[in-house]
């Protein structure tokens, strides 16, 4: 009849001559070279998702930004059309209702879009000119394409 195994029943008797008993040679575990390769597996895995996950940041930054400037675009285009002038700031066009709030350049982190001024005429019925298109303040270049946000 067999007990609960304890540590001295996975001991080998000593061989004649020998000071120090061996374990079984099928004790488990992982060996040190094991463990290294398992590592350096994970590691490889950790530097692959951090560079996508990095790739992926950008490309949503990217995207918000193209949504950013055609919606201010649009409400710049509606202000003109309908007050017969430009907005002389973006603040005007929160003023009139045509955006909610100016939104955050997602490149810069900062409400500091540049904007153009042109005398350019949407309709024979517009008075003033104004602003008349606005772009991301940062100096970075895309890249996906290669271009700098500014010129989107």
């Amino acid at each position: 009849m067999r007990t609960n195994s304890t540590l001295s029943e996975d001991i080998v008797p000593r061989e004649a001559g020998s000071e120090e008993p061996r374990l079984f040679a099928n004790s488990r575990g992982f060996t040190l070279l094991e463990l290294m390769i398992v590592m350096t597996i994970i590691l490889i895995l950790a530097t692959i998702g951090a560079g996508r996950y990095e790739q992926s940041v950008v490309q949503a930054r990217e995207a918000t930004l193209r949504s950013d400037l055609a919606v201010m675009r649009k409400a710049i285009q509606d202000y003109t059309l309908d007050k017969a002038a430009g907005p002389q700031s973006l603040d005007d066009l929160v003023s009139g209702g045509y955006l909610r709030d100016i939104p955050i350049d997602p490149m810069t982190r900062q409400k500091d879009w540049t904007t153009d001024t042109d005398e350019l005429m949407l309709s024979p019925e517009q008075t003033t000119s104004g602003i008349t298109d606005v772009h991301s303040a940062s100096q970075q270049v895309s890249p996906s394409d290669g271009t700098a946000y500014s010129s989107w």
